[in-house]
């Protein structure tokens, strides 16, 4: 893994600014409703939980954004999507990425914050409070990672492995991989990998911007939950694509990060 410093400087971009403070409000909301025992959860049409918490972090954050910068648009999980402005510039929010595991009372879930310009992520936040981590990106500027609620911050980057018998494989639920009939692709790549964890979600792209693991994917995600890992994933020096091979965040056909070395041979499985 290559060597980085202990420290990074502060952010440069005045919208990597505003994302950090979204993830601020975010994180107060989250933390302050996570494991209470009146949390209120409700189904969805798609059979999956939603809380009062990620209601309430995309209203609080869709009008901190309409009194910041409303020329802009924002796409939230929860309710939907503005008309892209002619500006370009769209807002991309997942509450809480991770709300099964939220309302299970596990730490490991995050608030999304991304900005897209004329159809390209451009800033991502992911902010895990409960995990005490926040990872950024913007472009041109690298990723970063914080690991305590205040304190110093330093720069990521992915790793420098280059044979899949060497490679970590992280990967989200087999059931999705199933639904999308690609359970045996995934199982193939297992095979040939060194070692494999199911951690899914935003947790796994972010180990792979660290270097802690070298492959991520998803077969069936929503482009709030690819927005903001592909930035950082990208500003850490890795790839991100699609299972088709394109150079997308948008999600309809599933992500794919890795540190660029292995990208080739993990899409050669994945992407059949």
């Amino acid at each position: 893994m290559r060597a980085v410093p202990a420290s990074s400087p502060e952010p440069q971009s005045a919208d990597l600014r505003l994302a950090l403070r979204l993830a601020d409000l975010a994180d107060q909301i989250t933390m302050d409703r996570f494991r209470a025992v009146d949390l209120e959860i409700e189904t969805k049409p798609d059979m999956t939980p939603v809380t009062e918490a990620d209601t309430l972090v995309e209203r609080t954050l869709r009008a901190h954004l309409e009194a910041t910068l409303p020329a802009d648009a924002l796409l939230g999980e929860e309710y939907g999507a503005e008309e892209v402005p002619a500006n370009g510039r769209r807002w991309i929010i997942d509450p809480i990425d991770g709300t099964q595991g939220y309302v299970r009372g596990l730490p490991v879930w995050a608030t999304l914050v991304a900005l897209e310009a004329h159809g390209e992520p451009v800033v991502g936040v992911a902010s895990a409070p409960a995990l005490g981590r926040r990872w950024w990106a913007a472009r041109g500027e690298g990723a970063h990672v914080r690991e305590a609620p205040v304190g110093p911050s330093r720069p990521i980057s992915v790793s420098r492995v280059s044979r899949l018998g060497d490679a970590q494989l992280c990967f989200g639920g087999l059931e999705d991989w199933r639904r999308q009939g690609r359970e045996e692709n995934l199982r193939e790549l297992a095979e040939q990998v060194w070692r494999t964890r199911g951690f899914g979600d935003f947790w796994q792209y972010m180990l792979v911007a660290e270097g802690g693991a070298d492959i991520a994917s998803d077969p069936a995600v929503s482009v709030w939950d690819l927005a903001a890992p592909f930035v950082i994933v990208t500003e850490a020096g890795g790839r991100f694509t699609d299972l088709s091979g394109a150079v997308t965040a948008a999600g309809h056909g599933g992500g794919l990060a890795t540190n660029g070395l292995l990208h080739a041979d993990a899409l050669a499985i994945l992407g059949r």
